[in-house]
């Protein structure tokens, strides 16, 4: 018998044997050689195409901090959280003239709208919300994500009845920032930060305001 190992098997063995190889060379290198690895990786995988740009993939301070609490597991400390949340909250843009409460009806088509931000949609054209996708808003519409809390009874549970009113003022300023930047308010929420990142306009946040506090609304009824 030959003591020649077939030329298949000899492959096999050289392969598992470059892997280690592979392997030992990565455990042995530090972390952030291998984030740098990772992102050239991702990089060279995405390219620009329409009006989806690859700078889309940099993230900022703010999401950088928690997706490394989120790989290390350690949360972020008391500190670092309520440094991201009184950062992000100096970005909020208030309504320039003061009106917080758009058309209900609007906010709902924009709720149930998930087009926008991908290479096929002309620049400048309107985004929708995608509301529903984490969160259920009206009883009428029976299909909805969890992710995120329910909404319905927004303004109901919270007491207004006039969303105009004083007494209602901080809860309505209150909603206006956290769909403009979430983050102002939990420094890791995986919330969209709508207006900050230029996804909905001025008169959306409104609109969707008006969706969540006007008692007439869905929402609410």
């Amino acid at each position: 018998m030959s003591n020649h190992k077939p030329l298949s098997t000899l492959y096999t063995v050289a392969a598992v044997a470059a892997s280690l190889v592979v392997l030992g060379c990565a455990s042995m290198d530090t972390a952030q050689s291998l984030d740098a690895m990772t992102r050239q990786m991702v990089q060279a995988s995405f390219r620009d195409q329409g009006i989806a740009k690859v700078d889309r993939l940099q993230q900022d301070e703010s999401n950088a901090a928690c997706s490394a609490a989120d790989v290390s597991g350690i949360a972020l400390t008391e500190a670092k959280a309520q440094s991201i949340e009184a950062a992000n909250l100096k970005t909020v843009q208030w309504p320039a003239d003061g009106k917080f409460v758009g058309d209900w009806k609007e906010g709902e088509k924009i709720a149930q709208n998930g087009r926008g931000m991908t290479w096929t949609d002309k620049p400048g054209s309107a985004n929708g919300g995608n509301c529903y996708n984490c969160h259920q808003i009206s009883r009428e519409e029976i299909s909805f994500g969890t992710l995120g809390p329910s909404l319905y009874n927004y303004g109901k549970l919270r007491g207004i009845t006039d969303p105009n009113s004083a007494e209602a003022r901080a809860i309505v300023e209150y909603t206006w920032g956290k769909i403009w930047n979430a983050k102002a308010y939990n420094a890791c929420s995986g919330m969209p930060r709508f207006g900050h990142a230029g996804i909905l306009g001025e008169a959306q946040v409104r609109d969707l305001v008006g969706l969540l506090v006007d008692p007439k609304s869905p929402v609410n009824r």
